[in-house]
């Protein structure tokens, strides 16, 4: 039987995962592009409409008010479409900060994981 995460594998196993794989791509592939592009754009998007009910109501202190809240949101538009790549590079340097011998945690399979997806 298919399962629903193995339509895209042309069939090669990749096992670096140690069956969190679906996890993992779940979260890289269908969790992070819509934090990276989606919830920007709606905040941009929610901003500007805010923006245009004030410019039509015509006073100057409501105005004032949505362009503040536009630039706050545009500000927040931006830090969140950079988390996905710091979230990468953190889970790059934890993939290289321990070797795996002698009590170490061997977090080397982790990026391998986390890259291979």
């Amino acid at each position: 039987m298919l399962d629903l995460f193995q339509i895209g594998d042309v069939g090669v196993v990749n096992d670096n995962c140690g069956g969190l794989s679906p996890i993992v791509r779940i979260i890289k592939k269908g969790v992070f592009p819509i934090v990276q592009i989606g919830i920007p754009i709606l905040l941009i998007v929610f901003g500007t409409i805010d923006l245009g009910k004030a410019v039509i109501s015509s006073d100057e202190k409501e105005v004032k008010e949505a362009q503040s809240r536009l630039i706050k949101r545009c500000i927040y538009a931006v830090a969140i479409f950079f988390i996905t790549t710091l979230v990468t590079l953190i889970m790059s340097l934890v993939g290289t900060g321990a070797s795996g011998g002698d009590g170490e945690a061997n977090t080397t399979s982790w990026a391998d994981c986390w890259n291979s997806i």
